[in-house]
């Protein structure tokens, strides 16, 4: 079971957003990742609960940022619910979408067990839901994400396979590299892996 802390960091201008205090484990059943996420003063800002199927669907997913929370999964395409604490301004919604996005590294990994392209295959285009804090607004986007390549780095636990994603925005045509190993994001814009206690684990 992974476990450890991402930095957080504004992809452009690298003002720090905070941390990202994290565990996940695979199962026969799928994915679970847990996070709590800090301020850069060490302040709770918000955590992330998100459990996928075996096929990469996001079967539960429960965010917290600021005052907001939502709560969704895939069904009918994907669905959620948005709401504040008290619930008064809860707003229901749904498209068809693939799964979910954000600020989490919990998205990139799941992004990925969702589509598992091959490598030097063309890129594959996936409808996504971003919701990011503060707000957790909901926003449909669409990517591409093509497999570059796949290496094997000699490690003292064994081989680690690192995968490096090439993703575009197809609205903007911004591109950016996103290197995974298993089920930990290793670098990726906006993101730092600082601190892991045990190796990635690998899905089937």
């Amino acid at each position: 079971m992974p476990r450890g802390r991402y930095s957080l960091h504004d992809p452009h201008d690298h003002t720090p957003l905070g941390e990202e205090h994290f565990h996940c484990a695979t199962g026969p059943s799928g994915w679970r990742y847990v996070s709590q996420i800090t301020t850069p003063s060490g302040d709770h800002a918000g955590s992330v609960d998100l459990t996928l199927d075996d096929l990469g669907r996001p079967i539960r997913l429960e965010l917290h940022a600021a005052s907001w929370q939502v709560r969704g999964a895939a069904l009918d395409g994907v669905t959620w619910v948005r709401s504040d604490p008290t619930g008064e301004f809860a707003q229901e919604g749904n498209v068809p979408a693939h799964s979910f996005t954000g600020a989490s590294p919990a998205f990139l990994i799941a992004t990925s067990r969702l589509l598992r392209p091959a490598p030097g295959a063309p890129a594959t285009r996936v409808r996504l839901v971003a919701l990011t804090p503060p707000v957790l607004a909901p926003r449909t986007l669409d990517q591409s994400w093509a497999l570059l390549k796949t290496e094997a780095h000699a490690t003292d636990n064994g081989p680690l396979t690192v995968e490096n994603y090439q993703v575009s925005d197809l609205e903007t045509g911004e591109t950016h590299d996103v290197h995974l190993a298993g089920d930990v994001v290793l670098a990726a814009p906006g993101i730092e892996l600082e601190d892991l206690e045990s190796p990635p684990s690998t899905f089937g």
